[in-house]
């Protein structure tokens, strides 16, 4: 063999081995195909639509889309289309929690003082009790109830986006808690402001207040700078110190989950470490700890931040892809209910807790 064959039989391999590699690289994406891309055009969608409604955000928008095209159009959620908006509304889901836990840093939590820290636990306790207990009342499935608990205690949609991807709950239970959630996410971007000033809360006071009583972040933001007199960021870092609850609650309804699931298939009850600790969760921690010790740019902030809302909005725009009109028809006006009255108990208790611990 002359050296200008051997070059071109080394080139055939090197191109043989490019196309086995291509071919293996389609082999996997292949059953996420067309449904992860289509899931990531409406989800574009969306964001499009938040960036000009911030108050609604792109998630919901994006649950709101994904239910319209679903619905419009039979074949978006049936068969191969099924598939990739199934894998957005669980890895991609995962993949957007650990990205926001590079929008927190254990430094801002020890700021905050040991004084915020009771209003916190408090109001997280009656969130997650009475979603358990006004749950069983109203006669809402544990699911939803959990999912509408954890979303008013935390942080809205970031905090039903991770106790999902270890719950696996039902596309209609998600979809109805991110409903509610945002229902009282505007009513309080429109009331709390007002009862602030009523009320004659000082910024540092109103700020507790919005950071452990309003749901979703960006509702906080735009109630805490609303009342003005300083409240916006101190209202920002109690929602940040909250926001690492998800750690603990998550790794609660992980080892919960896998009981059920191994009681429901007759086995003994072990639970390996990694449903105690799923690998998104440890991602989390890694991001937070990796911004907490300053490896993070503060340049990078607002493009990762801008990612996690994206990549929730893709999840969600999935699950919205898999819903019929008529799962939500069917919880009826119950978990609105439920919502009220937690927001209510939540808001209520923080102001409580503050006229206790003289924080207010």
């Amino acid at each position: 063999m002359t050296s200008a064959e051997g070059h071109a039989a080394g080139h055939a391999g090197r191109g043989g081995a490019a196309e086995f590699d291509g071919a293996r690289v389609l082999r996997a994406l292949g059953p996420l195909l067309p449904g992860l891309p289509i899931t990531v055009v409406i989800a574009c969608g969306a964001t499009l639509l938040g960036h000009f409604f911030p108050v609604v955000g792109g998630p919901v928008f994006g649950i709101l889309l994904g239910l319209l095209a679903g619905t419009a159009v039979s074949w978006l959620r049936d068969g191969q289309v099924a598939v990739g908006a199934r894998f957005a509304g669980r890895a991609v889901l995962q993949a957007s929690v650990v990205v926001l836990g590079t929008g927190l840093s254990l430094t801002q939590v020890l700021d905050v003082g040991g004084g915020s820290l009771p209003v916190m636990f408090g109001t997280l306790a009656v969130a997650l009790g009475g979603a358990y207990l006004l749950g069983r009342v109203l006669r809402i499935n544990t699911e939803l109830a959990t999912l509408i608990g954890v979303g008013t205690g935390i942080c809205g949609a970031s905090a039903i986006a991770a106790a999902s991807a270890v719950m696996r709950p039902k596309q209609s239970n998600v979809a109805y808690a991110i409903g509610t959630i945002f229902t009282f996410n505007i009513a309080a971007v429109l009331l709390f402001p007002p009862l602030g000033h009523l009320l004659g809360l000082s910024g540092h006071a109103f700020g507790l207040w919005s950071g452990t009583a309003v749901n979703d972040t960006s509702s906080v933001v735009a109630a805490a700078y609303s009342f003005g007199d300083g409240a916006g960021p101190y209202a920002i870092v109690v929602k940040l110190t909250r926001s690492l609850m998800i750690i603990p609650i998550v790794m609660v309804l992980a080892v919960l989950t896998a009981k059920r699931e191994a009681a429901a298939q007759g086995e003994q009850v072990r639970i390996p470490v990694r449903k105690i600790v799923p690998g998104f969760l440890l991602g989390f921690l890694a991001a937070a700890a990796l911004n907490s010790a300053g490896a993070i740019p503060a340049g990078w902030h607002d493009g990762l931040t801008l990612l996690g809302t994206f990549l929730i909005t893709v999840a969600l725009t999935g699950i919205g892809l898999g819903l019929r009109p008529t799962q939500l028809r069917n919880a009826g006006h119950r978990p609105l209910l439920l919502g009220a009255l937690l927001w209510v108990c939540v808001a209520v208790t923080s102001l409580g807790l503050q006229a206790v611990t003289g924080t207010i």
